[in-house]
């Protein structure tokens, strides 16, 4: 069986910002993807990895929120991209918290107001 989730989008009101910001936190390229009515920037992704691929994405409807789904990015040590947060603009509300055998999370507010999750194993 595979992970229910295949895609995720992250919204953004600039996606020129959101771009700088993530290549900063993540230390990461994107592709560009000129979406007649959305267009957006997608995460690095191996399709025969694990996990979800995404993208920032600036369309009408969707809005960055602060409320509502959680989108957690894996790390080796989330301490390494949570220093990076609030020097590329963004705002980390929590830091590495323990989850117990679960690994560590952490939280931010990314540049387009969207909560964002970080987790790691160490």
């Amino acid at each position: 069986m595979s992970n229910k989730v295949n895609w995720f989008e992250i919204a953004a009101q600039d996606l020129e910002r959101a771009k700088n910001f993530y290549q900063k936190v993540f230390e990461t390229d994107f592709t560009f993807v000129d979406m007649p009515s959305s267009p957006m920037y997608m995460f690095p992704m191996d399709e025969a990895a694990a996990g979800a691929g995404g993208a920032l994405v600036k369309a009408e409807d969707n809005i960055p929120s602060t409320s509502g789904t959680i989108i957690y990015f894996s790390c080796q040590d989330l301490n390494h991209e949570a220093s990076r947060i609030e020097p590329a603009g963004g705002k980390l509300l929590f830091p590495k918290t323990s989850l117990g055998e679960f690994g560590f999370m952490a939280h931010f507010i990314d540049t387009e107001g969207n909560r964002i999750g970080l987790h790691s194993n160490a």
